[in-house]
């Protein structure tokens, strides 16, 4: 682990960056530099998965939102997270307003570049407020992967549209993490493209054979209906407090941190067990040994357009699955009898009494024709082939404007 001072005197960093760019050739290595809003240890997910492909072949940079830290303890800490994936999570005075984080991320950023020689470079943003900082860059492309609609979850700033447009006005190529944030988003940029949430199958269908039972699972008696994920405002909670009410012989396993919502306030219950974060790889351990697989999403803003990445995950593992009635699970998991989908109190804890039956015949070999088109790999191996068009065009049009140029030179000489 290294850091980078931030106070060092200003020897205009943008300009070198920039000029050294005009000399480069379409050839040499592109580097990709992501803005994330989600920690990369925080949970795993859709920003993980996608940048740690990408690590197989390029240089990845994936910068983290700002650490508070005690006035001067600011620095910027770079970790390493493989041979080609580095961390950098600016560390800033718990003292500065807005706008000087801004400023200093700026020139953080401006060093960063310079220190690690990146010279061409993807930009790949999860959070559009990242173009505060990094408007200033000159990447060969611009990526926006659109996973969530960020503005409609609770906390979120006000500026989040506003910078949002900006970033399509930039941007050269637009992803969105389902089909609904598709449909909502496909009117507003000129190339946007739809890349649901994909699978690791090997990974999650270990779950399918005998693994021994986790400490802190073995003893919760059966069967156990579970869930995993961050428990925030899009938890129903309260379907979950009405459904272990109604059956006390039902144990649910509620596993991941809790965020942006008080602790007192998950519904508390002899049969409600919350075991707390686990790590990607422990998750096929904790799914191996439940009866029922559960996604409780409450239908409000902040669930309209998401699509949630364990319902390929729970399938893949081999369990049934009961999901409330979220727009891209109905379509097509709910629509193709893959997941049952139920929304009230009723209607779940009969949808879950099926899910304890047999499951139809053939249901398992549908899930697994469903997912055997469905994985990371192809995902990122699409996505990147729509970033290389876009290296192309943009580089047929640098050798076509040096062309035009050496023959107006040409033209010049000769009169």
């Amino acid at each position: 682990m290294k850091s980078i001072n931030p106070q060092i005197p200003s020897v205009t960093p943008k300009d070198e960056i920039s000029t050294s760019f005009l000399s480069l050739k379409p050839t040499e290595p592109v580097d990709l530099l992501c803005f994330c809003h989600l920690r990369w240890d925080f949970v795993y997910q859709r920003p993980q998965h996608l940048m740690a492909r990408c690590a197989r072949d390029r240089r990845v940079i994936l910068w983290e939102e700002p650490v508070q830290v005690a006035p001067g303890k600011e620095e910027l800490v770079l970790s390493r997270r493989g041979d080609n994936l580095t961390i950098a999570t600016p560390h800033v005075s718990s003292e500065w307003p807005p706008d000087v984080v801004d400023s200093v991320q700026r020139e953080m950023l401006d060093c960063l570049m310079i220190e690690q020689n990146i010279q061409q470079h993807v930009s790949w943003y999860y959070t559009p407020l990242a173009l505060k900082f990094s408007d200033h860059l000159r990447p060969r492309v611009t990526v926006y992967d659109c996973m969530d609609e960020l503005s409609a979850f609770q906390g979120a700033s006000p500026l989040l549209r506003v910078m949002e447009a900006n970033l399509f006005r930039c941007a050269d190529l637009v992803f969105t993490g389902g089909q609904s944030l598709y449909e909502a988003k496909r009117r507003q940029h000129h190339s946007v493209h739809a890349f649901p949430s994909s699978i690791d199958a090997k990974h999650f269908g270990k779950a399918r054979n005998s693994i021994p039972e986790p400490k802190d699972q073995a003893a919760i008696p059966r069967p156990r209906m579970g869930f995993y994920g961050v428990l925030d405002e899009r938890l129903n909670r309260e379907l979950l407090r009405a459904i272990a009410a109604a059956r006390p012989d039902w144990h649910f396993v509620m596993i991941g941190p809790v965020v942006k919502i008080n602790p007192s306030e998950l519904p508390q219950a002899a049969n409600i067990h919350y075991l707390g974060p686990k790590s990607y790889d422990q998750l096929p351990d904790y799914l191996a040994g439940w009866d029922v697989a559960l996604i409780l999403f409450a239908r409000n803003e902040s669930t309209r357009f998401i699509s949630p990445t364990k319902t390929p995950e729970y399938l893949a593992a081999g369990k049934p699955v009961v999901s409330t009635s979220i727009k891209d699970i109905v379509h097509p998991y709910g629509e193709m009898g893959l997941v049952r989908i139920a929304d009230s109190p009723e209607e779940f804890i009969s949808a879950v009494s099926e899910s304890l039956k047999p499951m139809p015949q053939g249901w398992i070999e549908s899930v697994d024709q469903f997912l055997s088109s469905n994985s990371w790999d192809t995902t990122w191996n699409r996505m990147w082939k729509l970033v290389t068009q876009v290296l192309q065009a943009e580089s047929a049009q640098q050798e076509d404007a040096e062309e035009l140029e050496i023959e107006a030179i040409e033209e010049s000489h000769g009169s």
